[in-house]
């Protein structure tokens, strides 16, 4: 009876504290919270809008409008007498078209008095009497890798707004050569990010036709590379080739993997704040309460300094720091030992008692932020870099084969690196389907 309690005991206890879960104490998505209510933002004595000085984006004239159509006042509705023209008062509606255009190269053909004939030569990629162009190619690998829209609807687009038969394997032939284009972009990407200083690094499950896999990411403030693999762990990162002989910092959010290379390591505070947020809130444990408030306080006395603590200020947190760690035993003390079943392995710990080893142990990588400039608070970077991969994964599902997966990973890290260099994703791909890359590159 006892030991049935204890077991009934123990499984409310886990319905209760995944009850209690939400985007702040995990990393669930606030779209997820149960019960979610939008929360007021403070109060801080400014209107409602645009502030002052803010340059919106409201329509406003152009110089030269494509057409101008001039209206002439009917006379005839007018009172008798002499009128002069004065000028006018104009207005302007901006609209679209969506058209198709169809270019017939004629290559003249010259016959010689013998017989022998001289065509003109055509432009260079027009190989074919009937081919698309490069606009087209653009714009349907633009809505299938950048806008994740499925192929059947990107067909009936060209269809009926556009009267352009495009298959679906069509579109997949684009987003194929768009692959094979940006070899050169994939080789340049991996070398600046393994010379870069400080790399964010950060993977998320997706589904290959049934199959669970893993993509991974890895990026700074100008360039991204996103590879698929069968495996989270060093098998993947080795495959990629980035890491193994990278020696800037590596900010990530403590993927024991990582930290099988021989690189300074930057911990994500965000996510020591949502588990800080967990323990206060099922265990009431004081010192997490007091952790996340100083880490909190810590990233406000970071950014107020410009991004970097005095060697006196970073000195006092630490301090600080360790000061609550330690009295955090009493709360949280360590297993006993003594009640110990078995010699191997180690003695099972609650999430609590790990988080605060964690934080203990790997103190310099959780404070790293205070003492180097380059270092941030967070591995939001990665964290927003991995975003769109959860939402083409809810339009589509799964990608239907890895190298479906290994386009998209491929696509999107140019698109994402050309976004960070100041380049439109329509016009990169025109870019590229013209054979070229971007200057940067």
């Amino acid at each position: 009876m006892r030991s049935m309690v204890e077991l009934l005991i123990l499984l409310v206890t886990l319905l209760v504290n995944r009850l209690n879960v939400n985007s702040r104490n995990s990393s669930k998505p606030p779209s997820r919270d149960p019960n979610r209510k939008k929360e007021s933002k403070a109060k801080d004595g400014k209107k409602a809008g645009g502030q002052k000085g803010h340059e919106g984006v409201t329509l406003r004239k152009v110089d030269d409008p494509e057409k101008v159509k001039v209206l002439k006042v009917d006379r005839r509705t007018l009172p008798s007498g002499k009128y002069k023209d004065v000028g006018y008062e104009s207005r302007q509606v901006f609209d679209i078209k969506i058209s198709r255009i169809v270019t017939e190269y004629q290559a003249q053909i010259l016959e010689k008095d013998n017989g022998d004939q001289f065509v003109a030569s055509f432009p260079e990629g027009v190989t074919k009497a009937v081919q698309y162009g490069t606009v087209l190619k653009a714009h349907s690998v633009y809505m299938s890798q950048y806008q994740l829209i499925p192929y059947n609807r990107i067909q009936d687009y060209f269809c009926n707004q556009l009267q352009i038969p495009v298959s679906a394997g069509s579109i997949y032939n684009f987003n194929q050569e768009a692959y094979g284009l940006l070899e050169d972009f994939e080789k340049e990407a991996k070398g600046k990010l393994a010379d870069s200083p400080l790399l964010h690094v950060d993977e998320t499950g997706i589904n290959i036709n049934g199959d669970g896999h893993w993509l991974h990411s890895t990026s700074n403030g100008l360039w991204t590379y996103f590879f698929p693999h069968k495996r989270r762990g060093t098998e993947a990162m080795n495959a990629i080739g980035i890491l193994p002989e990278y020696m800037g910092t590596l900010c990530h959010d403590h993927w024991k993997p990582y930290y099988t290379y021989d690189c300074i390591h930057a911990l994500c505070n965000a996510h020591h704040l949502r588990e800080l947020t967990k323990v206060w809130e099922e265990e009431k444990h004081q010192w997490a309460r007091d952790t996340k408030e100083l880490l909190e306080e810590i990233c406000h006395a970071v950014n107020n300094a410009g991004g970097l603590l005095t060697s006196s200020e970073s000195v006092k947190y630490q301090q600080k720091y360790i000061m609550i760690l330690q009295k955090a035993d009493v709360e949280c003390p360590a297993p006993d030992m003594t009640n110990r079943k078995g010699k191997r392995g180690p003695v099972k710990r609650t999430k609590a008692r790990n988080l605060l080893e964690r934080l203990l142990k790997y103190k310099d990588d959780v404070l790293r932020f205070m003492d180097d400039i380059i270092v941030p608070f967070t591995n939001n970077l990665s964290e927003n870099d991995i975003r769109m991969t959860k939402v083409q994964q809810k339009i589509s599902g799964c990608f239907r084969s890895m190298q479906g997966a290994r386009i998209f990973c491929r696509v999107r890290s140019y698109l994402s690196t050309c976004r960070k260099q100041g380049i439109k994703s329509s016009q990169a791909l025109e870019i590229l389907f013209r054979g070229e890359l971007p200057d940067f590159i």
